[in-house]
C-alpha cells in the first residue's frame, strides 16, 4: 500500500490516505484487485501489470487479450467526433498549441492541425508513434514525464480515455499544470465513478481493465486540480459533442444495413447520460474541461 500512498494526488504530508481492498473485478476482465482510498474516494488496481508491455503492435491489431480499435481503419468516421470536439474546444480556445497525451496514430491531432492548431503528441507505443511521425504529426515516443516540455508550453492539453492509464497521478497532474499556459484548457475524458452506472455495476463495471490503473470521479478530479491553479470547470456528463456526430462515427463499424439498429442503443445512452438521480448522473461517461487561472 505504500506505493498507492505515494502516488495518490490527494495525499497530504503526513499521509492520510487509507487504502483498503474493495473487491475483485467480475466484468469483462475478471480477477483485477481493486482498492479504494477511504479518505478521498480514489480507486486503483493493485497489483498491476507492467503498463509499457501492454501497448505493443498486437494491442493495436486486435491480437492481444487486451486490445484497442485501430482508428486508422475508420478514420473517416472518427473525424466526425474529432471535428465536433475541436469545434467545442474552439469556443473557448480558438487557436494555439495543442498537446494530445496518448495520441495513438495521430488522427485527432491531424484534425486539430487542419483547424489551425500547432500540434504535438505524446504516445508510449513505438508502433503508433512511428506511424504518426511518418505522417508529419510530431509525436514524442515515451511517457509525458519523459518528454520534459518547457513551462507553459500549451494552450490546450487533451487526455481522451488516457488519465486512467497513467501511473503516479500525483506527479502526472502536477506536470499537466506546469506545462499548460495560464488561461489554458485541460480536457479529460474518463469514467466518472460517482455516476450510477459505476456505482450500481460495482465489480462488474466494464471499466476495470488491465491498462486502467486509477479510477476517478467528478469531485475527485476537481479536488486534485484546484490546488494546481485550475479555477473554472465545465462538466459534460456524457460527451462534449453532439449525438449526430456520435451516430456518424458509429457507421465505421457497420457491416450490414441492419447494423443501424445500434443507433437506438447509442441514442438511448446519450440521452440517459444527461439525466441524474439524487444529484448524480445516471451514466458514468464524462468529460471535464478544466481551465487554469491566468
Amino acid at each position: 500500500m505504500d506505493q498507492l500512498r505515494r502516488e495518490c494526488p490527494l495525499n497530504s504530508d503526513p499521509p492520510e490516505c487509507d487504502w483498503q481492498f474493495l473487491y475483485t473485478s467480475q466484468g469483462i476482465y475478471k480477477g483485477i484487485s481493486i482498492y479504494e482510498c477511504k479518505t478521498c474516494g480514489l480507486q486503483s488496481q493493485y497489483p498491476r501489470q507492467n503498463q509499457t508491455n501492454l501497448y505493443d503492435a498486437d494491442y493495436y491489431k486486435g491480437k492481444a487479450e487486451y486490445t484497442y480499435i485501430d482508428e486508422r481503419e475508420t478514420e473517416t468516421f472518427h473525424r466526425y467526433v474529432w471535428n465536433a470536439r475541436l469545434d467545442n474546444i474552439q469556443k473557448y480556445i480558438s487557436s494555439g498549441k495543442l498537446l494530445d497525451v496518448g495520441s495513438s496514430f495521430g488522427g485527432f491531432l491531424k484534425s486539430a492541425k487542419e483547424k489551425g492548431f500547432a500540434v504535438q503528441g505524446v504516445e508510449i507505443s513505438s508502433y503508433a508513434s512511428k506511424h504518426a511521425n511518418e505522417n508529419e504529426i510530431p509525436t514524442f515516443q515515451g511517457s509525458l514525464l519523459d518528454a520534459h516540455f518547457p513551462d507553459a508550453s500549451f494552450d490546450v492539453i487533451t487526455l481522451v480515455e488516457v488519465i486512467e492509464h497513467l501511473e503516479n497521478p500525483k506527479i502526472i497532474f502536477s506536470e499537466l499544470g506546469r506545462i499548460l499556459k495560464p488561461g489554458g484548457l485541460l480536457l479529460l475524458q474518463t469514467a466518472n465513478f460517482e455516476g450510477w452506472q459505476a456505482k450500481e455495476e460495482r465489480e462488474k463495471y466494464h471499466y476495470y481493465m488491465p491498462g486502467h490503473v486509477y479510477y476517478y470521479s467528478d469531485s475527485v478530479l476537481k479536488k486534485i486540480l484546484t490546488p494546481l491553479g485550475f479555477n473554472r470547470f465545465i462538466c459534460y456528463f456524457g460527451v462534449d459533442f453532439s449525438l449526430l456526430s456520435k451516430l456518424r462515427k458509429s457507421r465505421g463499424n457497420f457491416k450490414h444495413w441492419y447494423d443501424y439498429r445500434h443507433w437506438f442503443r447509442i441514442s438511448y445512452y446519450h440521452f440517459k447520460s444527461k439525466l441524474s438521480k439524487a444529484g448524480f448522473p445516471l451514466t458514468s461517461s464524462y468529460v471535464l474541461y478544466a481551465f487554469k487561472s491566468r
